[in-house]
C-alpha cells in the first residue's frame, strides 16, 4: 500500500476525454498526452565551463563541462578564475578571453545548482517539483526543462544561442512526441523569458495562425512569482551588490551582476508607460516605422511613484565628479580619500519610470563608471529592442488557461537610500536605509514610517506586491474570490465572495477575515469575461519568492486543478475549495492529542519495517476513486 499515490493518480489515466481549458465546450484532451515545460528563473540554471583554464596558486582548474554556476569549492579556492568564467563583456556580452560558460541542458541543469550532500539541499530549486511529478507517475519524457543563459538580454539569447527558435521547436517536438499541448511553468525571470517568446513568435508565424499555434501547443500557463513590474532588489544588486548568499564581497557581486545585460531585465518600471515597436504595423495596420517609442499616460505625471508604493531610489550625489568621485583600485592603488574636499551632497529621488527610461543612470553618469555601460545596454537591448521593450506592463497572454501564482504578506524591500561610501569603485555606494512594505505600511530599516502609497498586502520578500499582483488586471470585471487555509482543512474556515466588481488598474482586496496564525491561500477566478478562457490568481501567504516552487501546497493545488481539468464529469470551471485532505503518505501525520493518525477518513496507521516514528507509519488508506470526486 506504500504506492498509494500511484494508485490514486492512475485513475487519471482512465479518463481520456476531458473538459480542459474549454470546459463544457466539447473539446477533448488526453491527460497522457500532456507535457510540462519548465522555464527557470534568474540564476536557477547551472552554467558549465566550455574552456580549459589553468588557475595559478590553486590545485583546482576549469576544464570543459566543469560546473561554474554553481561550484562553491572553486569559488572559494580560485575566485579570480571563477569570475573569468562568469563575467561577460558589459557592452557586447561576449565571454572573457580566457574562459567561457554555457548553460547546462535537461532537468539536471535546474534541480540542484551545486549538487552535494550539504550544498545540494541548500541550492535545490526544482528538485521537489520534479519529485512530485515522479511520485504521481508522470513519464520521463513528459517533463521538459528549457534552461537558458540567464546572464544575457532577451535579444542576445536569440542572437547567440537561438534560444527562442529552440523553444518553439521544443513545443512542437513535445506535441509530436506526446500528441497533445503543453503546460508551461515559469518561475521569476522565466516568466519574462516566456513573455518575450510570445512576442517573438508573432514575427515567426503568420498573424492568422498565431492563436491557432498557441491553442495547439499550450494548454495552460502557470506564472509563478513573476516580477511583472520589475523588482527593487535589482537596484541593490546594481549599485551596491547582492551576494545571493555566496562567499564573495558585495563589490565583487556588483562587478559580476553589472556585466550581465539581464541585470536590466528585472528593473522596476511604471505601470502607466508603454512602448510601441516598428513591427506593430504588421498586426494593427498602423504605419509606424522606426525604433520603439516610449509614452506614458497622464496618470504617470499626476502620481509621484509610477504606481509603486514610494520613490524607489533616494541617492546622495557626491560633491566631486568624474575620476575623483570613484577612484578605481586599479587606477589609484594608493588612493588617499581622506584628502578629498568635503562638500554638501545633493539628494535626488527617482521613480520607476525614471529608472526604466534611463534618467537615473544619466543623472549619476559622472559619479559612477557602471552607469555608462548600463545605459548603453538599456538603450540597445531593452528600449531599442525591435521585438519588445520588456520594461512595459504585460497584458494577459492569449493562452486558454492562465494561472498567476505568488507569495504575499512578507516584509519586502520597496525603496533604498544610497550615499557615497568614500571607497573606490565598485564599493563607492553604500545603503544608508531601506524602505519595506509590510502590513499595510511603509517602514524603514531604522523603524521610521515613510509616506507613500502602500498596499494592504506586501510582497514575497523579493518582489513587491504591486509587481506580483499586476496580473490581477488580467481578470475581468466580475471575479469570484475564495480564501481557504493552506493546510488540510474540513471547509469550516473557507470564505467565498462571488461576482466581486473589478476595475482595471485597481487592486482587488477581499473583505474577508483571517486568523493571525493561519496561512491562507486566496483564489481570484474568472471564467466568463473571455469566452473559452480561464484566468486565475493565487496568493499564498508567506510563500517565499525562491521557495515557492518547492511548496507542497502549490503542488497540491496544481494537481487538483489538473484532476478537475481531465475529468469528464467536472461541473465547475475551477476545482472546488470546499475541502482539502491528504494526497500523499507524507501528508499523513500522528495526532498525539487523540493518539491516532490525523485525518482518519484518509489516513491509517500502517507500520512498515524501517519506520522510526509514529507519524512515518501513518499512510493513506486504500480507497476508491471517490476520494477525489469532491474536488470536481
Amino acid at each position: 500500500m506504500a504506492n498509494k499515490p500511484f494508485l490514486i493518480f492512475s485513475i487519471l489515466l482512465a479518463f481520456l476525454a476531458v473538459a480542459g481549458g474549454d470546459s463544457g465546450q466539447g473539446s477533448e484532451l488526453d491527460y497522457s498526452k500532456l507535457s510540462g515545460i519548465i522555464i527557470p528563473g534568474f540564476a536557477s540554471t547551472q552554467l558549465r565551463a566550455w574552456s580549459i583554464l589553468d588557475c595559478p596558486y590553486s590545485p583546482l582548474d576549469f576544464n570543459p563541462l566543469d560546473l561554474v554556476w554553481l561550484d562553491t569549492t572553486k569559488l572559494l579556492s580560485a575566485v579570480n578564475c571563477w569570475l573569468k568564467c562568469m563575467l561577460l563583456d558589459p557592452y557586447n556580452q561576449t565571454d572573457h578571453p580566457d574562459c567561457k560558460s554555457r548553460p547546462d541542458s535537461g532537468l539536471s541543469g535546474i534541480t540542484e545548482l551545486d549538487p552535494g550532500y550539504i550544498t545540494g539541499p541548500l541550492s535545490s530549486v526544482w528538485k521537489e517539483w520534479i519529485k512530485w511529478c515522479i511520485e504521481f507517475g508522470i513519464e520521463a519524457n513528459a517533463i521538459i526543462a528549457v534552461p537558458y543563459d540567464w546572464r544575457l538580454s532577451p535579444s542576445m539569447l536569440e542572437e547567440r544561442d537561438l534560444y527562442f527558435h529552440k523553444l518553439k521547436l521544443t513545443f512542437e517536438t513535445a506535441f509530436k512526441l506526446r500528441g497533445g499541448p503543453s503546460l508551461v511553468f515559469g518561475h521569476s525571470l522565466g516568466n519574462n523569458v516566456f513573455r518575450y517568446f510570445l512576442e517573438w513568435l508573432k514575427l515567426e508565424i503568420a498573424p492568422k495562425h498565431y492563436i491557432q499555434w498557441l491553442d495547439q501547443h499550450i494548454h495552460a500557463y502557470f506564472a509563478v512569482a513573476a516580477p511583472l513590474l520589475g523588482a527593487t532588489e535589482t537596484i541593490e544588486a546594481t549599485l551596491s551588490g547582492f551576494t545571493f548568499g555566496l562567499p564573495v564581497s558585495e563589490g565583487t557581486a556588483r562587478l559580476m551582476f553589472n556585466s550581465f545585460a539581464s541585470s536590466l531585465w528585472m528593473m522596476p518600471f511604471s505601470k502607466y508607460c508603454r512602448a510601441s515597436n516598428k513591427y506593430w504595423k504588421h498586426f494593427s495596420g498602423g504605419k509606424q516605422v522606426g525604433t520603439n517609442t516610449y509614452h506614458c499616460d497622464e496618470e504617470e505625471f499626476k502620481s509621484n511613484f509610477s504606481g509603486w508604493p514610494t520613490k524607489i531610489i533616494n541617492i546622495e550625489i557626491p560633491s566631486t565628479r568624474g575620476f575623483e568621485a570613484y577612484p578605481s583600485f586599479s587606477e589609484i592603488p594608493e588612493a588617499n580619500l581622506s584628502g578629498m574636499e568635503c562638500g554638501l551632497p545633493t539628494q535626488l529621488s527617482f521613480s520607476a519610470r525614471e529608472i526604466a527610461d534611463g534618467s537615473f543612470f544619466k543623472a549619476i553618469e559622472d559619479y559612477d563608471p557602471d552607469s555608462k555601460r548600463l545605459l548603453y545596454q538599456l538603450e540597445k537591448s531593452y528600449l531599442g529592442d525591435p521585438v519588445l521593450n520588456p520594461l512595459t506592463p504585460w497584458d494577459r497572454p492569449p493562452i486558454k488557461n492562465v494561472f498567476c501564482i505568488y507569495g504575499s504578506n512578507s516584509k519586502t524591500k520597496v525603496g533604498y537610500y544610497f550615499a557615497p561610501s568614500g571607497k573606490p569603485y565598485p564599493d563607492n555606494w553604500i545603503i544608508t536605509d531601506v524602505v519595506y512594505e509590510y502590513e499595510g505600511s511603509l517602514v524603514t530599516r531604522s523603524g521610521n514610517l515613510v509616506e507613500g502609497n502602500p498596499g494592504s498586502i506586501s510582497g514575497d520578500e523579493t518582489v513587491p506586491y504591486n509587481s506580483l499582483s499586476w496580473c490581477k488586471n488580467w481578470l475581468g470585471p466580475k471575479v469570484n474570490i475564495t480564501r481557504a487555509p493552506q493546510s488540510e482543512h474540513d471547509g469550516s474556515d473557507v470564505q467565498i465572495d462571488l461576482n466581486v466588481e473589478h476595475h482595471y488598474g485597481d487592486d482587488i482586496v477581499p473583505n474577508m477575515t483571517r486568523f493571525p496564525r493561519v496561512k491562507y491561500i486566496t483564489y481570484y477566478e474568472d471564467s466568463e469575461s473571455l469566452p473559452g478562457k480561464r484566468t486565475a490568481v493565487w496568493e499564498l501567504d508567506k510563500a517565499n519568492h525562491r521557495n515557492i516552487v518547492r511548496s507542497s501546497v502549490l503542488m497540491r493545488e496544481l494537481w487538483l486543478e489538473m484532476w478537475r481539468d481531465i475529468h469528464p464529469d467536472a461541473k465547475s470551471e475551477f476545482v472546488t475549495k470546499a475541502k482539502r485532505g491528504p494526497l500523499r503518505d507524507e501528508d499523513c501525520y500522528w495526532d498525539y492529542g487523540k493518539a491516532r493518525c490525523a485525518w482518519p477518513e484518509y489516513c491509517e496507521y500502517r507500520y512498515v519495517f524501517g519506520d522510526v516514528h509514529l507519524g512515518q507509519s501513518c499512510r493513506l488508506r486504500y480507497t476508491s476513486a471517490d476520494l477525489l470526486l469532491h474536488y470536481l
